[in-house]
C-alpha cells in the first residue's frame, strides 16, 4: 500500500475546497482533509488591540489535533471510510495507492506537516479579486469593518512571503483567477504523473 499526500493551501477565497471535492471525485482511493475543521472556539481565538479576532494565524488552530488526523489516516486509509471505487483506466499496479488532499489556508508554515507532502500547490488571487470574493462569502463570527484589510490579507502577505523565501520548499503556485476547468485539468494531470510514477516504481519492484 502506498499513499500520497496532497497539499491545497492558499489564499482565502481562492478555490481550494471546490477544488479538493472535484478532484476527489476523478481520482482513485481519495479522501479530504479539511483545516477548517480545526479551528479552536471563538472563546480561545486571541483579539488584537483593534478588536479583531486572530483566525488566519497558527495559534487560531489545533494544528497539533491536525498532524494526528493526518498521520492516522497515513497509517489507515482503508478505515477512514474513504471511497475505493476506481476510474476505469486506473492501471492495476496503483489500486493500492491512497491519495490524501489536505486543504487550508496556512499548511506550509507549521514545521511538523513538511515531511508528510508529495505535492503543494498554493492557490493566489491579487488584491482586489480576493476582498470581492471574501464579500460574498458568509462567515461566522462575520467579518467586521475592516477585518480583510487589517488582518486577513496582511497575514495571507507574510505567510506567503515566507513560503517564497524558503529556497528549499517546493510550492507549485496556482493563479486562481483562471476558471476551475482550466486548475482542475492541470492539477489532476499533475497527481496523474505522480501516480505514473509509483507505478513504475512498482513495474520495477516486480520485474
Amino acid at each position: 500500500m502506498k499513499v500520497l499526500v496532497i497539499g491545497l493551501g492558499g489564499v482565502t477565497n481562492g478555490g481550494k475546497t471546490t477544488l479538493a471535492e472535484k478532484l476527489k471525485n476523478m481520482l482513485p482511493n481519495c479522501d479530504i482533509i479539511s483545516q477548517d475543521d480545526f479551528f479552536k472556539p471563538e472563546s480561545e481565538v486571541e483579539t488584537d488591540e483593534r478588536g479583531f479576532k486572530l483566525y488566519d494565524v497558527l495559534d487560531a488552530l489545533y494544528m497539533d489535533e491536525m498532524v494526528t488526523s493526518i498521520r492516522n489516516w497515513i497509517k489507515s486509509p482503508a478505515s477512514s471510510g474513504v471511497v475505493t471505487e476506481e476510474p476505469q483506466n486506473t492501471c492495476d499496479n496503483v489500486k493500492n495507492v491512497y491519495i490524501l488532499i489536505v486543504e487550508g489556508f496556512l499548511l506550509y508554515n507549521y514545521e511538523p506537516l513538511n515531511e508528510l507532502w508529495n505535492r503543494r500547490y498554493f492557490l493566489t488571487l491579487p488584491y482586489e479579486e480576493c476582498k470581492r470574493r471574501r464579500r460574498t462569502r458568509v462567515y461566522q463570527p462575520a467579518d467586521t469593518p475592516g477585518y480583510f484589510d487589517g488582518h486577513v490579507w496582511p497575514m495571507y502577505l507574510k505567510y506567503k512571503n515566507e513560503l517564497e523565501e524558503n529556497a528549499s520548499m517546493q510550492v507549485d503556485y496556482l493563479d486562481g483567477t483562471k476558471s476551475q476547468e482550466e486548475l482542475l485539468s492541470y492539477v489532476y494531470s499533475d497527481i496523474i504523473q505522480e501516480l505514473n510514477k509509483l507505478r513504475e516504481e512498482n513495474q520495477q519492484v516486480t520485474a
